[in-house]
C-alpha cells in the first residue's frame, strides 16, 4: 500500500472517531437543558448520557468476532452508519424515552466503530509505523473529550438543542464516504465460530456493570439494592464469561492475549490513564465553575492547553516508537503525567488561572506521551490475526475503567466535601479541598502506573530481539 494510500485510511477512521467521541461528550453540558425541554428530573435524563456508555460497552466485546467473520470494513461502514442514522432519528425525538432509544443507537454505531479503527490502521501499516499512525488517530479520542464540552455549551447558548445532533450528520457521512472510498477491502472468514454463550454473558455481564456504575453519583447510590444486585450479576457472568472463554475453540475475546506481557502491562497503563483522563475532565469543571464561579466557555479555555499538547505528543511519541522503540517513551509521560497532576492536589482559592493553564499542559504533554505509545506497544506484541480482539478487550477495559474513575470520584467528592463543609468557613474551601483530594488520588495511580512501564519497555525490546531472530 502507497504511503498516502495508507493515511487516508487513517484520516477515514478519524473522521468517524472524532465525530462519535466529540458528540458524546458535548451532551455533558446539555442534561440540565433537557430536563427543561422533556419535563424530566436529572435521573431521568441522566439516561442520554448512560444509555450511550452501556450500549457501548455492551457491543464493543462482539465486534472482534463480527470484523474477523464479515470484514472489518464492511463492519465498520455499518458502525458509522449506524451512529448518523442514529443521530438524525435522536434529533427529532419527540419526548425523552425517543431521546434514550437514538442515543442507544448511536452507542452501538461507536461500539462497533472504536475497536475496528485501531484494527484497520494495524492491517494498514507495518509495525514500525504504526506508533505515529495510532498517535495520530489517537487525537481524536483523548481532544473529543476535552473540547466537546465547551462546543456543546456554545451550541447550547446560539442554538437549539437539536443541532447537537445535527452537527454530527455532514461529518459523519464525509467520513462516510472517505471509508467507503479509502479504506481497503478487508477479507471475510466464514470459518469463525460464534460464541454465543460467550456473547450473552459477557454483553450482560458489562452492560449490567456499566448501567450500575452510570447510577451512581452519590454515596447513597453505593448502598442501594438494585446497583448492588446489578453489580453482584454483572461479576457473577464475567466470571462465568472468563471460564467459557478457557474452553471453548474459538472465544468471543481470546484471554490467552493476557499470556503476552506487553499486551497486559499495556492495558494496565491504559486502564490508569483512563481513570485519570475522565476524573480530571469531571473535577476541572467544579474548579473552574464552582469554585471560582466562572463559564463554561472558560472551562473549555483551561482544557485547551492539555488538549492541543496530548495530540501534539501523541504523534511526538509514535514517531519515537516507531524509530527508536518503546524504550524510555512511555515511562517519561507517566512521570511527566504524575509530575504534572501533582501541583493540582495543592491549589486554594488564590491559585492563579495561568498556574493551573501550565499544570493541565504538563499533564497533556504526559498523556501524550505515555496514552497511545502504550497501547500500540501491547499491540503489536500480539499476533497479526488476533488484533480485531485485541483491540475489541482494549476497548472494554478502557470504558469500564472511565465509568469507574468518574463515580468514584464523583462520590469521593460528594461525601468529602460534605464532610468538609461542616468544619471549614466556606462551601468554595471545602469544595477546593475535596477537588485537591481527588487530584492526590489521581496522582498516587498515575505513579504506581511507572513501574508497569518499565516492564511494558523491557518486553518490547525482549519482542523484538526475538524478531529479529527470527
Amino acid at each position: 500500500m502507497k504511503v498516502s494510500e495508507k493515511w487516508l485510511v487513517v484520516v477515514a477512521v478519524l473522521l468517524g472517531s472524532f465525530t462519535m467521541i466529540l458528540n458524546n461528550s458535548m451532551l455533558n453540558p446539555a442534561v440540565p437543558q433537557l430536563m427543561n425541554v422533556f419535563e424530566a428530573d436529572a435521573i431521568a435524563t441522566g439516561w442520554v448520557i448512560t444509555i450511550f456508555m452501556v450500549t457501548m460497552g455492551m457491543t464493543v466485546p462482539v465486534t472482534g468476532y463480527l470484523g474477523d467473520r464479515f470484514g472489518k470494513k464492511k463492519l465498520y461502514v455499518i458502525g458509522l452508519f449506524i451512529f448518523i442514522i442514529g443521530s438524525i432519528l435522536g434529533s427529532m425525538s419527540w419526548n425523552l424515552s425517543s431521546l434514550i432509544v437514538f442515543r442507544g443507537l448511536q452507542g452501538i454505531g461507536g461500539g462497533v466503530m472504536i475497536p475496528l479503527s485501531m484494527a484497520l490502521i494495524f492491517e494498514a501499516f507495518p509495525r514500525k509505523e504504526r506508533g505515529l499512525a495510532t498517535g495520530v488517530w489517537g487525537i481524536s479520542a483523548m481532544m473529543a473529550p476535552t473540547i466537546g464540552p465547551t462546543f456543546g455549551g456554545f451550541i447550547l447558548e446560539t442554538l437549539e438543542w437539536k443541532y447537537l445532533f445535527l452537527v454530527n450528520v455532514p461529518f459523519g457521512l464525509i467520513g462516510l464516504w472517505f471509508a467507503l472510498r479509502y479504506l481497503p477491502r478487508t477479507k471475510a472468514n466464514p470459518n469463525v465460530t460464534f460464541d454465543r454463550y460467550g456473547f450473552v454473558t459477557i454483553t450482560i455481564g458489562v452492560g449490567a456493570v456499566l448501567y450500575a456504575l452510570g447510577r451512581m453519583s452519590e454515596l447513597a447510590h453505593l448502598t442501594n439494592p438494585v446497583n448492588l444486585l446489578l453489580v453482584v450479576i454483572g461479576v457473577v457472568l464475567l466470571y462465568v464469561f472468563v471460564q467459557i472463554e478457557r474452553k471453548v475453540k474459538q472465544p468471543l475475546l481470546d484471554l490467552t492475549l493476557f499470556r503476552v506481557p506487553a499486551y497486559t502491562f499495556s492495558m494496565l497503563i491504559a486502564s490508569i490513564s483512563s481513570i485519570g483522563l475522565f476524573a480530571g475532565i469531571f473535577l476541572i469543571p467544579l474548579l473552574i465553575q464552582q469554585v471560582y464561579g466562572l463559564g463554561p466557555i472558560m472551562t473549555g479555555l483551561i482544557f485547551l492547553p492539555s488538549a492541543l499538547l496530548t495530540g501534539v505528543f501523541m504523534s511526538v511519541g509514535g514517531r519515537i516508537l516507531d524509530r527508536r522503540g518503546a524504550t524510555g517513551v512511555i515511562s517519561s509521560g507517566l512521570i511527566i503525567l504524575t509530575i504534572g497532576t501533582l501541583p493540582l492536589g495543592f491549589m486554594t482559592i488564590e491559585t492563579s488561572l495561568v498556574v493551573i493553564f501550565i499544570w493541565m499542559a504538563v499533564r497533556g504533554i504526559g498523556m501524550g506521551l505515555c496514552s497511545m505509545p502504550s497501547t500500540t506497544t501491547g499491540m503489536n506484541a500480539i499476533p497479526s490475526h488476533l488484533i480485531s480482539r485485541g483491540s475489541a478487550m482494549n476497548n472494554v477495559i478502557r470504558q469500564m475503567s472511565s465509568a469507574l474513575g468518574i463515580v468514584f470520584v464523583s462520590i469521593y467528592y460528594e461525601v468529602r466535601r460534605g464532610q468538609l463543609a461542616v468544619t471549614m468557613n466556606s462551601f468554595e474551601e471545602a469544595s477546593i479541598q475535596a477537588i485537591n483530594e481527588g487530584f492526590l488520588v489521581i496522582t498516587v495511580l498515575t505513579a504506581l502506573s511507572i513501574p508497569a512501564a518499565f516492564y511494558l519497555e523491557r518486553a518490547s525490546r525482549q519482542d523484538e530481539k526475538r524478531m529479529a531472530a527470527g
